[in-house]
């Protein structure tokens, strides 16, 4: 497992929150250049998220084109365990790799106040090679950097 920290300046409630309804996801869990739609969310162990991530931004979007990509694209997670304000885990069905079959991969959230904000320190099972566990980390830790600028533009 690969660790990622950052110290959010909000509670872990509203962390919580913002992680955990179709609302606050849509406002920052996607990279720089795309958006997210979430198109179901059932927030119960074995309960899906289901969200479609789509290109905005005219760099990535004719990087996709030329490369033949779409330019939206349909995710899914499986919650694990769910402790309201403290832990959210998930697998990601990896699912997007060219000549790769499927596969699962777990993603732990701790939530831990942290004076007046909150430390949040995310596990992520590494993937099938190096190069794809880098891609992986550096979307969470941008997808955390996003979250940190929602929760400071408040």
């Amino acid at each position: 497992m690969k660790t990622i920290e950052r110290t959010i300046a909000a509670s872990p409630e509203t962390v919580w929150q913002l992680w955990t309804t179709a609302d606050g996801i849509s406002r920052w869990w996607a990279p720089d250049g795309f958006r997210t739609e979430v198109d179901r969310i059932d927030l119960r162990p074995d309960g899906e998220l289901v969200y479609t991530m789509t290109a905005v931004d005219p760099a990535q979007v004719a990087f996709l084109e030329q490369n033949g990509l779409p330019l939206s694209t349909q995710a899914r997670k499986v919650f694990t365990e769910l402790r309201e304000p403290s832990r959210i885990a998930y697998r990601s069905v990896i699912d997007f790799v060219p000549d790769h079959e499927p596969y699962e991969q777990l993603t732990v959230v701790d939530l831990e106040p942290a004076g007046e904000g909150t430390r949040v320190v995310m596990q992520v099972e590494e993937l099938h090679d190096d190069v794809w566990t880098e891609r992986l980390l550096a979307g969470r830790a941008n997808e955390l950097d996003n979250l940190e600028q929602l929760v400071s533009a408040r």
